[in-house]
């Protein structure tokens, strides 16, 4: 397992170099860098506008007052020479590339173009909101949908199979970020009830409180959000979980085991869990990472939390390119650590499986 272990760390290097140059490769070919958005702005035009102004590349502006960058016509050539160092796109883009190699293999992402702050800092400043929501969501999520799924795969076809059918329908029709919206109108001071706060990830004195009543107010301003992600996302895993178990249930190692005179609490959680709860792990990488980041965005937006997210999204709008490789690192480190433990949790759940013995 060891050597599995130590296989699967080395290929994260190559995954990285790959995913970082492919995006690297897109985004040299995308209008309105922030060479453009800045030549816009000098121009009189808003940073939408920057998006028009020309693509990006890597050389500086060509000798003789014809520039590269249409939006850059009237401007001194020598200031957009100094607005392409003050970017680093003086430099080629085979070095620009090199140069974020050698400093993200030190986690060095940079500083943002346009926050004046290390893109390090932004990522730590945004992390407990994404952190919180990523975790108690999917934990909540897995807690909820798993026993339920146990149930309605136990009872099919009864009464209560019926109807938790019909509310898992409803919670998959509405979007996570719908029902959000329906949250803060009856609970959160919208039309009806004010339970709940709709701002922050803390109360304004969060540094006064008891550690119980800071323990209290965190959760209490979570409440909402993560009742808006598990709602959005549990219908697919219990509906998974489900017919997992109906799978392994309908095996003829069951039929045998129950012949064996087993209990069926025994049979179920001695025999089947275990065997079932493979596709779950599954996906487990997949729905956390999803839940931590991209899919929390609309949840950060709805409720005034300021998670990464909406920093990676505001980065992308506005071609803060340090921060959209900085975040793109850090989500596709994290997925591929999670992966590898998924893969872990297989042997745990099922000792026969041997990922040493592959090749």
């Amino acid at each position: 397992m060891a050597a599995y272990i130590i296989r699967r760390l080395l290929l994260i290097i190559p995954t990285l170099f790959g995913i970082l140059l492919l995006n690297f490769v897109i985004i040299q070919a995308a209008p309105g860098g922030p060479v453009e958005q800045m030549i816009a702005k000098l121009e009189g035009f808003d940073s939408a506008a920057g998006g028009a102004t020309g693509r990006i590349s890597g050389g500086g502006s060509e000798v003789g007052g014809s520039s590269q960058y249409r939006g850059a016509q009237g401007l001194d050539p020598d200031l957009v020479a100094e607005i392409e160092r003050m970017y680093g796109f003086d430099k080629s883009a085979p070095e620009r590339f090199w140069i974020m190699l050698k400093n993200y293999a030190r986690f060095d992402f940079g500083d943002s173009f346009f926050r004046d702050a290390k893109v390090t800092e932004l990522i730590i400043e945004k992390m407990p909101v994404s952190v919180s929501l990523g975790l108690w969501s999917t934990l909540l999520m897995y807690l909820v949908s798993i026993p339920l799924g146990i149930s309605k795969a136990v009872r099919h076809g009864s009464a209560f199979d019926m109807w938790t059918s019909t509310a898992i329908v409803l919670g998959y029709a509405i979007p996570a970020f719908l029902f959000a919206i329906l949250l803060v109108v009856v609970f959160a001071g919208g039309s009806y009830l004010s339970w709940f706060p709709l701002r922050g990830l803390t109360s304004a004195n969060f540094d006064e409180l008891s550690l119980l009543g800071q323990i209290g107010d965190y959760f209490w301003h979570l409440a909402l959000p993560v009742t808006a992600l598990v709602i959005g996302n549990f219908a697919t895993l219990t509906l998974l979980t489900k017919n997992s178990f109906l799978d392994e249930i309908n095996k003829q190692y069951v039929v045998t085991a129950r012949a064996k005179g087993l209990s069926e609490r025994r049979v179920l959680y001695g025999h089947v869990f275990r065997n079932a709860m493979l596709i779950i792990i599954a996906g487990f990488p997949a729905a956390f990472i999803g839940m931590f980041f991209t899919g929390s965005l609309l949840i950060e937006v709805i409720f005034s939390l300021d998670g990464l997210g909406l920093l990676s999204f505001e980065a992308a709008i506005n071609r803060d390119y340090p921060v959209v490789f900085g975040t793109l690192f850090l989500f596709t480190l994290l997925g591929l650590l999670v992966k590898l433990i998924g893969d872990i949790t297989y042997t745990l759940v099922d000792p026969r499986i041997d990922f040493s013995s592959r090749g």
